[in-house]
């Protein structure tokens, strides 16, 4: 009989494994181990560049492709323009701003596929 720890989905598992025959078989998975801490994926996404001080994001909340952006850099904005629409799983989806302010920097342009998190443009 073997004591063997085996990792799944970063779940590490003790397992006994008996030789039968010279061939290995599974006999029992005892209960999970201490959970290992997950690795960063190799193809992780890079960090977001940082906005300038004193500015707010304006991020997009899932992946999606630009459809429009309504707002260029220096464009005064009110709580709840439409500033960005983008289209996300068949459906257009308006991006409004949150507060008022001066439109400070545009990171996007029309057709541009985004990820989730992405910053889409800045407001002083």
């Amino acid at each position: 009989m073997r004591n063997l720890k085996i990792t799944v989905n970063g779940v590490v598992y003790d397992v006994q494994v008996e030789e039968a025959d010279g061939s290995a078989v599974s006999t029992a998975a005892q209960a999970p181990a201490a959970k290992a801490a997950p690795k960063k994926a190799a193809n992780a996404p890079a960090p977001k560049a940082e906005a300038p001080a004193g500015s707010v994001q304006i991020t997009i909340p899932m992946p999606g492709t630009i459809v429009s952006v309504n707002a260029s850099v220096g464009q005064t904005v009110k709580k709840g323009d439409v500033l960005v629409v983008f289209e996300a799983m068949k459906m257009e989806n308006d991006i409004q701003a949150p507060q008022d302010g001066k439109v400070a920097s545009v990171l996007c342009s029309k057709g541009e596929n985004k990820e989730s998190g992405a910053v889409l443009l800045t407001l002083e």
